[in-house]
């Protein structure tokens, strides 16, 4: 029994204005999201990018080839109606960062944390006005309440779109700060990912590759780079 696939009915997408910005039509006919809601973005670019997925489409419908349009419907579906429940889901990001929980050893280890992350946690002090401090172990140790206020509020200013991306950029690096460091374009976005990567990229020395890590390492990266486009997109900077 074959699963049953949605197939492609429209001969062109096309982007149309819209009262609080730009939707895509199929032939004519505005796009929904998967809760019937107007699918209508804040940037003539982002709706361009989601009129091209559909464009690209062939004879069935790829959802997984739609990274644009899948992001965009969680924003206007998900994000836009419990915006202060994920904003602070991914706020509390910044009381177990990835960046703050140090290796013992070995040393090498130690070492490479330190290069890669410490720089990290002084730009966070310097551009967001919050030091974070690393620790020692696995143990949870609580961070300043005052550092924690001050990334919550620039976490919860943000519009459900660019919200929607942050969300992606954080939970797949495991960093409030590294997520911060790609809306601010700190490095490119290849090399942050990397940061993020440090004891994974230490085990595949030590132990050797293993291919399915490494295919889902890769299918993440490619998720973390979809998250920077669309907010990029959202925010009017792609």
């Amino acid at each position: 029994m074959t699963e049953w696939k949605a197939k492609r009915f429209w001969k062109a997408a096309d982007v149309a204005d819209a009262p609080e910005g730009f939707a895509v039509h199929l032939d004519g006919r505005a796009v929904k999201t998967p809760a019937k809601a107007p699918l209508i973005v804040p940037t003539r670019a982002m709706a361009q990018a989601v009129a091209e997925e559909w464009d690209a489409q062939e004879e069935h419908i790829d959802p997984n080839s739609m990274p644009v349009t899948r992001a965009a419907n969680a924003a206007i579906d998900k994000v836009s109606h419990q915006h202060a429940e994920v904003a602070q889901m991914i706020a509390d990001y910044g009381d177990s960062d990835l960046l703050c929980y140090r290796a013992d050893s070995p040393a090498e280890l130690v070492a490479r944390q330190a290069e890669a992350w410490d720089p990290l946690l002084d730009w966070a002090d310097e551009a967001l006005g919050a030091r974070l401090i690393p620790v020692t172990g696995v143990m949870h140790a609580p961070q300043n309440p005052k550092a924690l206020a001050m990334l919550a509020q620039q976490v919860h200013g943000m519009d459900a779109y660019r919200l929607t991306a942050f969300h992606d950029l954080v939970g797949l690096s495991g960093s409030l700060i590294v997520g911060f460091a790609a809306l601010h374009e700190l490095h490119d976005i290849g090399t942050l990912w990397k940061l993020s990567r440090i004891d994974e990229t230490w085990q595949e020395e030590l132990w050797g590759i293993d291919e399915e890590a490494r295919e889902q390492a890769e299918t993440k990266e490619s998720e973390f780079r979809a998250a920077k486009r669309f907010h990029d997109l959202a925010a009017g900077t792609s």
